[in-house]
């Protein structure tokens, strides 16, 4: 017998061809060699096995084998199929017990096999099945070391690739050694070009493993890392109000030319707003590791910049600057002017027109890339001797996220019966649909990054109500409410649309690149392939699990949640490569690797460890605060900190993400391995004024009100005034 689905209309003679599915177990029948797969879409099909099929535990990054599942009850197996020595056919026997040992009904698994269709059948036969977690009901990486490890391993490999043995890493090793373009295997290519936005989102992922671990190495190489940036590419104005940042440099082996604007052939020229966006975004989580108020001079200096040149406030005078918010996506470098004719530019046989346009990058970007961690740094106000400048800093940056979220809410929504958003605009706010490769063209990933960060951003919101609602402002509370929710329900919105026409209902993880007004008659209707690339599937489970922790309805709380699984499920089994220690840019629908071109690039423009390194940092913290892992597994995370000598600050501020104030409370401090008292565990501002400069300071948190949770970290602080240690693993009967 064989498993079995009606294709309808698509049946083709004769046609094999290898497939993926992924689904959750239904009906496994061991005497039949069959069971059932319920796929994200609710369909259900009927797989069979055989004598070659085989089964797997997914694994992190640098495991060998993960199978923990117990062997079956041996009167189980001969009432279920039979005694082996009475068996036809001992290798189906075998095949047959194997499937009664790993699959149970409602486990969630990824099948690869080979599909064949003849006349009205298709034939499905499994030949690889991986299992999320050796316990039925439970997710690999919703254990509690997961993230750690894969960032601890991703980062490690970088470095080593880069600089060999070195343990600490200098500057002068980030100038001679550092290259943008790596190989498959991390090799050295022909462009030797260091460019600044790719540097420093590198410096976020070391800052971020550093936040996750407190891994010595990862801090040295972001302390170098942050001082070459700076070195290198600031380039500020002749008032020294503002910086901003070189597209890059290159040595040719003789002495090294700087490279003012962008060599990327959409912006070529000029300088894109994304890309001095995230020139901050490495310096803004370094900052929140270090306080380093150096780095903080040229932070402020870069969003002066963004004020001065970019944004669209009324100038009197100057037809280009009419007030109607948000910010130009490019400025010529000679003019420093959103509007100069050099920014259309026509190159590798397109046309860009970028002159006074607006687009998704030069709004939504400033949220994830900086403007959350920087809030999260200064807002509550820094102790300092300087509190009129951090308050000052702290109101521009409230500020900037209210306009940018308001230009979200405003100007983005999908229209015209269209589940996509809209991402480029002329300056007054009207869509432009005739740009470039984009068109009148939507990106997935873009779509769950929206929902991601409009979600974080009414997190904040909230705190802002209670904020004023405890000062006695009660008009800015109930605007800040409002606010939030506005925030919440266009994500929950796009996410929806998301699950609808962006996500793989078949076999996990989001597309690309669709037509936002379908032709096809069909919702779903791609640009070019039906790929997926690795940063798209880090926007859809990040605004997956989040959504699913700050909705209040059940029904898609659930669905949420299993969409952040499926999505995760395909990253890990697909995305990372065990091989090399990375992660791969592009896969096919199914998961097969891409590596033409560019995408067979260990690093790039679009590949610095930035995105695998936020997805690792951010799915640990939303994971292990919005999802209920059931009784007697430990909730609790840890983050690092070290505060730079000189840096005059006496409070040291571990909000970790825009959490609402009822998500997180800290339940333990340590500074150089000292537990500190905590005076208010829903205080995330910590007073450091009595402990020496460039101490190590963690930090103990746990969602609130988990019960469970609390009495896991009692036990564990019985057990460490006793001598004992806890490393935070999970330990599950088997």
């Amino acid at each position: 017998m064989v498993g079995k689905f009606e294709f309808k209309d698509f049946i083709m003679t004769a046609l094999h061809s290898s497939f993926t599915l992924m689904g959750e177990v239904e009906s496994p029948d061991p005497a039949e060699a069959m069971f059932s797969l319920r796929l994200l879409s609710g369909e259900v099909v009927s797989i069979a096995v055989s004598r070659t099929t085989y089964y797997e535990v997914i694994r992190n990054i640098g495991d060998e084998w993960r199978d923990r599942v117990g062997e079956p009850d041996a009167n189980v197996v001969e009432a279920k199929i039979g005694s082996r020595s009475g068996a036809p056919d001992e290798a189906m026997w075998t095949a047959k017990r194997q499937l009664l040992k790993y699959l149970k009904p409602g486990h969630m698994v990824c099948i690869e096999g080979v599909c064949s269709s003849q006349r009205n059948v298709a034939q499905y036969y499994a030949r690889r099945i991986v299992l999320m977690h050796s316990v039925q009901g439970l997710f690999a990486w919703e254990d509690t070391h997961w993230w750690l490890q894969q960032i601890n391993t991703l980062f490690e490999q970088w470095l080593d690739v880069l600089f060999k043995e070195r343990r600490d890493i200098t500057e002068n090793d980030f100038s001679a050694f550092y290259r943008t373009n790596l190989d498959l295997l991390g090799g050295a290519t022909g462009d030797a070009v260091q460019e600044s936005a790719t540097l420093s989102r590198f410096l976020y992922g070391l800052s971020s493993a550093y936040l996750l671990t407190g891994n010595m190495r990862a801090l040295s190489a972001a302390r170098a890392c942050a001082k070459h940036l700076v070195g290198a590419y600031a380039s500020p104005t002749h008032d020294g109000e503002c910086v901003v940042w070189k597209f890059g440099r290159v040595n040719d082996g003789r002495s090294t030319k700087e490279i003012l604007g962008s060599l990327n052939p959409e912006d070529h020229g000029s300088f894109p707003l994304y890309e001095q966006i995230y020139v901050l975004s490495g310096l803004a989580q370094y900052y929140r590791v270090t306080q380093d108020t150096w780095v903080m001079g040229y932070i402020v200096r870069t969003v002066a910049a963004f004020e001065r040149f970019y944004r669209d406030t009324r100038r009197d005078g100057d037809p280009c600057f009419t007030g109607q918010g948000g910010y130009f996506s490019h400025i010529d470098p000679v003019t420093m002017r959103p509007d100069s004719p050099s920014l259309d530019v026509y190159r590798e046989g397109a046309r860009y027109d970028n002159r006074a346009k607006k687009n998704w990058n030069s709004i939504g970007d400033h949220i994830p890339a900086y403007l959350i961690n920087l809030l999260a740094a200064i807002d509550p106000i820094p102790v300092s001797g300087h509190e009129c400048e951090w308050v000052k800093l702290r109101d521009r940056c409230r500020d900037m996220l209210d306009e940018c979220v308001l230009c979200i809410l405003d100007h983005f929504a999908p229209d015209n019966g269209s589940k996509l958003v809209n991402e480029r605009f002329h300056k007054d706010w009207s869509p432009d649909h005739t740009w470039g490769w984009q068109q009148n063209r939507g990106i997935v990933g873009h779509n769950l990054k929206i929902s991601w960060n409009l979600t974080r951003c009414g997190n904040y919101y909230v705190s802002r109500a209670k904020q004023a609602n405890e000062d006695g402002d009660t008009q800015s509370s109930d605007k800040y409410h409002k606010l939030a929710e506005r925030c919440y329900e266009f994500a929950r919105v796009l996410g929806h649309n998301m699950e609808e026409v962006g996500v793989d209902l078949a076999r996990g993880g989001i597309f690309d690149a669709l037509e936002r007004n379908p032709s096809s008659g069909m919702p779903t209707e791609f640009c070019w392939g039906s790929t997926k690339d690795f940063w798209q599937q880090e926007q859809a489970i990040l605004a997956y699990y989040i959504m699913q922790g700050c909705t209040e309805d059940e029904a898609e709380k659930a669905k949420f949640l299993k969409l952040a699984r499926f999505c995760t499920a395909f990253w890990s089994l697909f995305f990372v490569d065990q091989d090399n220690r990375k992660i791969h840019f592009r896969t096919d629908e199914c998961g097969r690797t891409l590596i033409q071109g560019q995408y067979a690039q260990q690093a790039g423009h679009a590949i610095a460890g930035y995105h695998a390194f936020e997805l690792n940092y951010l799915a640990h913290l939303y994971i292990r605060t919005f999802v209920e892992r059931g009784k007697g597994r430990n909730d609790a995370f840890v983050l690092y900190y070290r505060p730079v000598k000189n840096s005059s600050l006496q409070s040291l501020n571990v909000l970790p993400d825009f959490f609402r104030p009822s998500d997180l409370k800290i339940v333990n401090v340590r500074i150089n391995g000292l537990v500190v008292p905590v005076a208010d565990p829903h205080k995330f501002q910590i007073d450091i004024s009595q402990w020496p400069e460039d101490s190590v300071i963690m930090v103990e948190y746990l969602p609130t009100g988990r019960a469970d949770a609390q009495a896991e970290a009692d036990l564990r602080d019985d057990a460490s005034e006793m001598g004992g240690l806890d490393i935070g693993f999970d330990f599950v009967s088997l």
